[in-house]
């Protein structure tokens, strides 16, 4: 069995993005969400990582599509449509929590640190989910 490049080459397109995103994102636990530069930064975040997912997802997914791995390409391919719908979703909630806050809800920046650790974890599950799935993509007989 040797290592097929194409499916080496997407998984790597794929855990870069998210590799960063779990690095990038806990250092905002450091920090009160209540300074409103913190909170457009981490919004600047989570914005850049679903675009990021977005355009990796569709990448990878047509490129296991032309690489003949219909339940690969399916797999990436569902990955990026959360990333597409997630991305919405996601954002509308933030985008929210922010009016929220500068409205002088005292409890937004609260409800903003549960939408990023939900984020953070969400992250983290895809995360796993790809890597075991690894050597199940990642070797052609």
């Amino acid at each position: 069995m040797t290592p097929d490049g194409v499916a080496v080459a997407v998984m790597i397109i794929l855990l870069f993005p998210m590799g960063y995103f779990t690095l990038a994102s806990p250092a905002f636990l450091l920090v009160k969400l209540d300074i409103q530069p913190v909170a457009q930064l981490l919004r600047g975040m989570f914005n850049a990582h679903f675009l990021v997912m977005r355009i990796a997802g569709v990448i990878g997914a047509l490129a296991f599509l032309l690489d003949g791995r219909l339940v690969a390409a399916i797999g990436v391919g569902l990955l990026a449509a959360l990333a597409i719908w997630g991305r919405r979703w996601f954002m509308q909630r933030m985008d929210d929590q922010l009016r929220a806050r500068d409205a002088g809800d005292a409890e937004a920046p609260r409800r903003l640190r549960r939408l990023h650790w939900s984020g953070m974890l969400g992250n983290a599950v895809l995360l796993v989910a790809l890597v075991t799935s690894i050597p199940y993509v990642a070797i052609s007989a």
